[in-house]
């Protein structure tokens, strides 16, 4: 048990605590609809450009979780975090995750409705 002023254990540098990815904006307006489309495609493909299927599970789950949630499963899952936006991530055998935008924020030219 730690108190107020302990420091994380070795090892623990490597665990970032993230943010959502900064606003960004499609290259034309979208629906919510079609964001949705993007997002699903992208799932579904993520796996066959390399790296493991859990941690690409794992990571679709905390791009969907709040953030308080979404750290908990990416640091049970042994992901390495390289950008604070969790754009870049890394599992402990150094296979690279990259993941886009979209899945992890709505742009700021969505048409609602």
């Amino acid at each position: 048990m730690g108190c107020v002023c302990s420091k994380p254990a070795r090892g623990d540098e490597r665990k970032k605590k993230f943010r959502k990815p900064k606003p960004w904006r499609h290259s034309e307006p979208i629906t919510r609809a079609q964001l949705m489309q993007m997002r699903e495609e992208f799932w579904d493909t993520a796996p066959h450009y390399g790296g493991r299927r859990e941690i690409w599970d794992a990571l679709k789950a905390a791009a969907e979780a709040e953030l308080s949630f979404a750290q908990a499963i990416v640091d049970s899952a042994g992901v390495i975090v390289q950008d604070d936006d969790l754009t870049v991530c890394y599992d402990e055998r150094g296979a690279k995750y990259e993941l886009p935008k979209y899945v992890l924020s709505e742009p700021t030219n969505l048409i609602r409705g």
